[in-house]
C-alpha cells in the first residue's frame, strides 16, 4: 500500500472492533468488508443511495439520533453500534412500519424462500402487529410477458427505479403519490422492454416483481442450482441456472465484475424456456425413401460415417455455427481434416473474405471488458451494441456517463440511452466514406496517410458543413482520448465492405492510439478461430497445407455433402434462402442440432441430436479472450448427447488416432496447449488488405440492409416465447423505412417486401430514424428466409 493510500485511510470503530476504511466511505460498505451485518432494502452496491427504507439504522456515537448506514460517511475515531438497544429499537420499529401494509401471503409469494422481507423480518420483526386498521391495495399492471407484478406487496425501497434511471439508461419504471399512496408502476400504459429489463426481478427485496415464465413452477429451496455461462453473444456472463428435477426452471445471474457484475440480459435470462420446444431433436434420425425413421445412434453414425466416405473429401462442406462450444469446435475441424476435408467454416454470416489473410488470431475486444467503462473516447461502426450485446451497452453507457466522448457510423440513427458525439448513417457506401472521412481529418492533422487509403479518402472529401464537422469531432475525440477505442460491429463484419472497413478503422486505431476491436456474433465465436474452425487456418492459428474455401463460396459453388452443427437452414446466414437451396443440392447433409425445423427435414438425410450448453459441459471464448468452462446443468432430453461425445465417436468411427478424452477438459486443455505463442494484436497489416469504394445503394427505389435482433440470433432464444412476444421479438417479423419512403403504406400495416422474384410479409414500422431510401429487415428471423443477400434494391406491396 502506497503513502497515499495509507493517508487515505481512517480509523473507526463498530461494535467494538477497529477497522480501517477509505476516508468518505459509507458505514453500510465498511461493515460488509468487515463481515458486520446491517439489514437493509433500499441499499445495493451497483445503484446510488437512497436512504430511504431506514432499516439500516445504526447509532453513531455522539450522533443526536440513529443514522442510516448506507448514507453516513465514515470519520476518523468514529464509533458506530449495530446492535446497541438503540440501534435495535429503530431497526424493529422500521421493520413494524414496512409490514404494515405488507400483504401475509408468503405461502403463495415466487419469493418466499429467498424474500430479504423474510429473512429481515425473521430478526427484527414481531410475532404480533398491533397495526389492526386495513392494510392498502395496489391494482397491478400487465408490464409484459417477462415480469410479474404484485404491487401491494412493494416496500418503496425504489431499486427497480433507479436501476431504470442509473443502469439501464431508460426510466420504464418510477414512483407517483407520496407516503402510503405512493405506487410504483409505468408512466404511461406500456410494456417493460429494455434489453436489461429483468435485472429488477433481482433487485426486487420483495415478492413485488418476479419472473412471469416460471411464476408458480416451483419453490425456492426445490431448485439445484448449477453456474453456467450465457450461450449469445461474445460476453460471456456468468449465470445460475436453476433446475427442478433436472429441468430448467430459471435463470439468475452469478456476480462476476470483470464480465458482467451482477446483471445479465433478458436474453440470457429467459432463453431456456426454448429448451422443451415442440421441436426440440431428441432421437437420431436418418430419412429412408423420403421418410424419417428414429434409429439408434450406433445406427445413425454408421449411416453419417459410411455416407461421407463415398464423398470426395475436396466435395464435402463443414458448417458450424459460432455458438457451439470450444471442444465441439475443435474435435469437428480434427475429426474433418482427418478425412481430409478443407472447406470448414463457421463465418456463417460474413459475406466479404477478401483480406481473411489480415485478420487477427481471433476477434479479439481489444481490451478487457471492464475497461470499456473507463473509455475516453470510442468510435463503434457498423454496431447497435444494445442488441449485439447488451452487457457491452452497458460498460459504454458507464463510459458515456463518466465523460467519454461516443460517436457512431451505423446504417440508422441509434437510441443509445447516452449522448453521442455525432451519428453518421447510411448504407455501406456511406459508411465508408465516413470512416474515411474520420481518416482525412487524422491526416489533415499530421498523421501519415499511407498510397493504399488516399484515393478512398479522397472521395470523401465533402463540402457540407455539417457532415465534416461530425468527422472533426469523432477524430478529436480519438485524438484527445487517452484510452480510445475502435470497435467494428456486426453490420460491419457481415457487410460487403467489411475488408475496406477494417483497413480504415485500423489505420484510425493505430494514429490515434486507440485500440482496435470487434463486437463478433455468437457465443464462441473467438473460440472458433482459436480452434481452427476455418478453411485458412488451423487450431491456435497454424498456417494450412492446402487452404480450404469459405463458408459464402460453399454455399454459391454447391457441395456434394455437407455437415452442419448448430445451424437452421432458412434461418442462418447472411443469405439463409441460399443456405437453403445449397444443402437442397447436396447429396448428403448430416446435421448435428438440437432442434429439428421444417426446413431441416426437408434436407437433411441424417439428423444427431446434441445437448444445449445448458445440458453439457465445455469452455466459451468470450470476446476479451477469457476461457470459461461450464459443466452440464440441466438435464438433455432422452437420446441428445453432448456434441464433443459426438464428434469423438464420429472419430474414432472413422479410425483416427488420438480421440480417447475422458472428458471435455481433456479438449480443452489439447488445444490450449496449442496457443502458448498467441498473439491478441489486433493491428491491420495493410500490405495485406484490399479497400474500395462500394457502389452507392438505390437511387429511386429502397435499399435493404440487414440489422442484427436481439431475439432471433440463435435456435435457443427463437423458441423463447416470453422473449418473442415481447416488442423486441414482435420487431424481428418488421421491416423499417423513413416515413417519406412508404409511399400510401401506413405505420403498422402488412406489406410485401419483394426483392427480385423473391419476397416476403412484414409488418410496416415508420421510424425517422432510418435515413430516406433505406428499408431495415432483421437477421435470423423466419420471414427473412425467403429473401436473398440484403444491400440490395427491394419493393413495397400491398399485403
Amino acid at each position: 500500500m502506497s503513502q497515499d493510500q495509507k493517508q487515505d485511510l481512517v480509523s473507526i470503530e463498530i461494535d467494538g472492533r477497529t477497522v480501517e476504511a477509505p476516508k468518505g466511505a459509507m458505514l453500510i460498505d465498511v461493515a460488509d468488508d468487515a463481515d458486520i451485518r446491517i439489514p437493509r432494502f433500499c441499499y445495493h452496491k451497483k445503484l446510488s443511495v437512497a436512504a430511504n427504507c431506514r432499516m439500516c439504522l445504526v447509532e453513531v456515537e455522539k450522533a443526536p439520533k440513529p443514522l442510516p448506514a448506507c448514507a453516513t460517511p465514515v470519520m476518523d475515531g468514529m464509533k458506530v453500534y449495530t446492535q446497541s438497544p438503540l440501534a435495535l429499537r429503530a431497526q424493529k420499529g422500521t421493520m413494524e412500519f414496512l409490514l404494515i401494509n405488507h400483504p401475509l401471503d408468503c405461502p403463495i409469494c415466487d419469493q418466499g424462500g429467498e424474500c430479504e422481507l423474510q429473512d429481515v423480518a425473521m430478526g427484527y420483526g414481531e410475532s404480533v402487529s398491533t397495526y389492526t386498521e386495513a392494510k392498502r391495495v395496489v391494482k397491478d399492471k400487465d408490464i409484459g410477458p417477462l415480469i410479474e407484478t404484485e404491487m401491494t406487496r412493494c416496500i418503496h425501497c425504489t431499486r427497480c427505479v433507479r436501476f431504470g434511471e442509473e443502469i439501464a439508461g431508460v426510466r420504464e419504471l418510477g414512483a407517483t403519490g407520496r407516503g402510503e399512496h405512493m405506487r410504483i408502476g409505468t408512466y404511461v400504459e406500456k410494456t417493460v422492454a429494455h434489453e436489461l429489463s429483468g435485472n429488477v426481478i433481482d433487485l426486487c427485496p420483495v415478492g413485488a416483481l418476479t419472473a412471469k415464465p416460471s411464476r408458480y413452477s416451483a419453490r425456492a429451496w426445490e431448485y439445484a442450482q448449477a453456474a453456467t455461462i450465457a450461450p449469445h453473444d461474445a460476453v460471456g456472463s456468468n449465470l445460475f441456472l436453476h433446475t427442478d428435477d433436472g429441468r430448467a426452471m430459471r435463470v439468475v445471474p452469478r456476480e462476476n465484475d470483470a464480465v458482467n457484475e451482477t446483471w445479465i440480459s433478458d436474453r440470457d435470462r429467459f432463453s431456456y424456456t426454448g429448451l422443451y420446444a415442440e421441436d426440440r431433436l431428441t432421437r437420431p434420425r436418418i430419412k429412408v425413401d423420403g421418410q424419417w425413421q428414429e434409429v439408434s445412434w450406433e445406427t445413425a453414425l454408421s449411416y453419417a460415417v459410411e455416407g461421407l466416405k463415398e464423398v470426395a473429401p475436396a466435395r464435402v462442406g463443414a458448417l458450424l455455427s459460432p455458438a457451439l462450444s470450444l471442444e465441439e469446435h475443435y474435435l469437428a475441424q480434427k475429426v474433418l481434416r482427418g478425412m481430409g476435408v478443407t472447406d470448414i467454416d463457421h463465418r456463417v454470416n460474413q459475406r466479404d473474405f477478401r483480406d481473411e489473410a489480415a485478420a487477427p488470431l481471433f476477434p479479439y475486444l481489444g481490451a478487457a471488458i471492464g475497461d470499456l467503462e473507463n473509455a475516453d473516447a470510442v468510435l463503434l461502426v457498423g454496431s447497435n451494441p444494445r442488441r449485439e450485446q447488451p452487457l457491452i451497452a452497458h460498460r459504454l453507457r458507464k463510459a458515456a456517463s463518466r465523460g467519454a466522448q461516443v460517436s457512431l457510423i451505423n446504417d440508422m440513427l441509434l437510441d443509445l440511452t447516452y449522448p453521442v458525439q455525432a451519428q453518421l448513417v447510411g448504407d455501406e457506401h456511406d459508411q465508408v466514406l465516413a470512416l474515411a472521412g474520420i481518416a482525412g481529418q487524422l491526416a489533415a492533422a499530421g498523421k501519415s496517410l499511407p498510397k493504399k487509403l488516399e484515393k478512398i479518402v479522397k472521395a470523401a472529401a465533402t463540402d457540407d458543413g455539417e457532415t465534416r464537422e461530425a468527422f472533426e469531432r469523432a477524430a478529436r475525440a480519438l485524438l484527445d482520448g487517452k484510452r480510445g477505442h475502435v470497435l467494428l460491429g456486426a453490420a460491419a463484419i457481415n457487410g460487403p465492405a467489411f475488408a475496406t472497413l477494417r483497413a480504415l478503422a485500423g489505420w484510425i486505431a493505430k494514429h490515434t492510439g486507440a485500440s482496435l476491436g470487434y463486437l463478433p456474433q455468437g457465443a464462441n465465436a473467438a473460440g472458433a478461430w482459436l480452434a481452427g474452425v476455418l478453411p485458412h487456418r488451423g487450431p491456435g492459428g497454424a498456417e494450412l497445407d492446402v487452404a480450404g474455401t469459405n463458408a459464402a463460396e460453399m454455399l454459391e459453388q454447391g457441395r456434394d455433402a455437407f455437415v452442419i452443427a448448430g445451424l437452421e437452414p432458412g434461418r442462418d446466414g447472411v443469405d439463409p434462402a441460399a443456405f437453403q437451396a445449397a444443402l437442397e443440392r447436396a447429396g448428403l447433409v448430416v446435421a448435428l442440432n438440437s432442434f429439428a425445423t421444417p426446413e431441416l427435414e426437408a434436407v437433411a438425410d441424417v439428423l444427431l441430436p446434441i445437448a444445449t450448453s445448458f445440458e453439457q459441459s465445455g469452455t466459451f471464448v468470450n470476446a476479451e479472450g477469457r476461457w470459461q468452462s461450464f459443466r452440464a446443468a440441466s438435464r438433455a432430453p432422452d437420446d441428445a448427447r453432448p456434441g464433443w461425445k459426438v464428434w469423438r465417436v464420429l472419430g474414432n468411427l472413422l479410425d483416427q488416432s488420438g480421440f480417447d478424452y475422458l472428458d471435455s477438459p481433456a479438449v480443452r486443455d489439447e488445444l490450449k496447449g496449442q496457443l502458448a505463442e498467441a498473439s491478441f494484436d489486433t493491428g491491420v497489416n495493410l500490405n495485406k488488405v484490399q479497400v474500395e469504394v462500394p457502389e452507392a445503394g438505390a437511387g429511386d427505389g429502397l435499399y435493404r440492409v440487414q440489422a442484427a435482433a436481439l431475439y432471433s440470433g440463435d435456435p435457443l432464444v427463437r423458441r423463447a416465447e416470453p422473449l418473442q412476444t415481447s416488442p423486441e421479438g414482435l420487431l424481428a417479423e418488421s421491416v423499417l423505412v423513413h416515413p417519406e419512403s412508404a409511399g400510401e403504406h401506413a405505420h403498422g400495416s402488412r406489406v410485401r417486401l419483394r426483392q427480385g422474384k423473391a419476397e416476403t410479409e412484414l409488418t410496416l414500422l415508420l421510424d425517422d430514424s432510418v435515413p430516406p431510401g433505406l428499408a431495415v429487415t432483421f437477421a435470423g428471423s423466419a420471414a427473412m428466409g425467403a429473401l436473398g443477400l440484403p444491400n440490395t434494391t427491394v419493393t413495397l406491396a400491398r399485403a
